[in-house]
């Protein structure tokens, strides 16, 4: 049994965008002409006019240029909106695709269980949770180094099972989510010396003490944000306060991914 799923983007809750007019727009940004564009869907001429009567109206910005005169009507263009529209569409699709995918994976619907599917809606508890992109992978025996820009400019290393690599689908250039608990991350500040990869500075927005422990949350810039829970004679030992700069780190093995 297969998941299957038609994709339509509203307008005015109005139907906007459905597959058969995105194949209308492909085959008309590929002939040039409603008419064989028409004919390549295929759709009636007045039918496939309809369609994008409909689409220009309903957009604020006109998706179709149309040139009148000449055979079968005159020549019909994408406007640059439309090209665009066109793009996202596909983004969107794949984006649909991966999860009707990841869907099929947690259910079993030949068995009719559907059990697993709160899983998708799952929130997480860990406060750290930072997204970037796959810049490096590299694949051991068991398991594999991920390499991840985040939107500061650092560069973040997760290992993580060959295992979890597959089922995720991780590619280089893939966007993924960091995610580590907040009692994972050690805090040190001046010049250290650790074998732990993943090593940011940065500046302490703000501490909250409790009686024993305290939550410390460290600016990296660009709204990446870390946040450390240590005992409060941590804090007051490293003399950390509000505008300090102070150094996370967090071991590769601690760090889970996302996508």
């Amino acid at each position: 049994m297969e998941l299957t799923s038609n994709l339509t983007l509203e307008l005015s809750d109005q139907p906007f965008l459905l597959e058969k007019r995105i194949q209308l727009l492909n085959a008309i940004k590929q002939h040039g002409s409603i008419s064989k564009a028409a004919k390549a869907v295929p759709m009636s001429y007045k039918a496939a006019w309809d369609a994008v009567d409909t689409m220009n109206n309903l957009s604020q910005t006109p998706i179709v240029s149309r040139e009148t005169g000449g055979k079968g009507g005159g020549g019909t263009t994408l406007t640059e909106y439309g090209e665009n529209l066109l793009k996202t569409y596909s983004i969107l699709k794949e984006e649909q695709k991966r999860f009707l995918e990841r869907l099929k994976q947690i259910t079993d619907l030949d068995k009719g269980t559907l059990k697993t599917i709160g899983r998708l809606s799952m929130q997480i508890s860990a406060r750290n949770q930072l997204s970037g992109t796959i810049e490096k992978i590299i694949k051991g025996v068991v398991n594999t180094q991920l390499h991840v820009q985040l939107k500061s400019g650092n560069r973040l290393v997760s290992i993580i099972t060959n295992n979890a690599v597959e089922s995720l689908g991780l590619e280089k250039g893939d966007d993924v989510t960091a995610i580590f608990k907040a009692t994972s991350v050690l805090l040190a500040t001046g010049e250290i010396h650790i074998s732990a990869q993943n090593k940011f500075e940065g500046i302490v927005e703000s501490i909250h003490a409790g009686k024993v422990n305290a939550e410390v949350v460290l600016s990296m810039g660009n709204l990446d944000r870390i946040v450390a829970v240590v005992t409060k004679e941590s804090v007051d030992a490293l003399e950390i306060a509000p505008g300090s700069k102070v150094c996370a780190v967090i071991k590769a093995a601690d760090i889970m991914i996302g996508k």
